[in-house]
């Protein structure tokens, strides 16, 4: 148990379905990414081999991406994150301004999600959503005339290395702020990395 001075020192930024809802939605994209490289990757494709299982593994993982979101929207935490995400306010567009000209010295006020967060996640779903709907047409190919499976064989190719690249600057952020990655660890941060990254936090509760 947290000793009382440890537990004011701390604050809740996570709750365990959000947490869940991030490390699924996390390991079927890694699934993915990897499906998609030992795909088109020679060196990949021959080291791994049984290249129908590989396509087999891509597919469903591609499919049941959109699950752990679906079933998030139980959860009134995650809901309620949702919407901090959606809201778009002069403090985010004062915070894009700062990170456009890499002003490390001015004010970058953000709520629970800074600007950066919400574009990365508005972006995220839209990807999703694109890589799934061409995903389907190039899986049953009956759904669809051949110019348009080929359409989407050439989106879903180049987004598909788009979100590879997306995703290790992710990753490599999060590798790069100890504290945000224990608040997905554990669902806690500390008050004072709290008030320093996100000050506009408590005024959105």
């Amino acid at each position: 148990m947290p000793l009382p001075s440890e537990h004011a020192a701390r604050v809740r930024r996570f709750s365990r379905a959000e947490r869940l809802v991030h490390r699924t939605t996390a390991a079927l994209a890694l699934v993915c990414v990897a499906g998609a490289a030992c795909l088109y990757l020679p060196p990949l494709a021959e080291l791994v081999g049984r290249r129908h299982l590989v396509v087999t593994v891509h597919e469903w993982s591609g499919l049941l991406l959109p699950l752990p979101f679906l079933l998030g929207l139980g959860s009134p935490a995650f809901r309620a994150d949702l919407r901090r995400l959606n809201r778009f306010g002069p403090h985010d567009r004062q915070w894009l301004r700062a990170a456009r000209r890499r002003d490390r010295t001015g004010p970058r006020p953000a709520g629970k999600f800074n600007a950066g967060q919400k574009v990365y996640a508005g972006w995220l779903a839209g990807a999703v959503l694109v890589m799934l709907g061409t995903g389907l047409l190039m899986w049953f190919t009956g759904l669809a005339p051949l110019v348009w499976r080929t359409g989407a064989t050439f989106v879903h190719d180049w987004l598909s290395l788009t979100l590879g690249i997306v995703l290790a600057g992710h990753i490599g952020k999060a590798l790069a702020d100890p504290e945000a990655r224990r608040g997905m660890r554990t669902g806690w941060v500390g008050r004072e990395w709290a008030e320093r990254e996100h000050p506009l936090w408590r005024s959105e509760d």
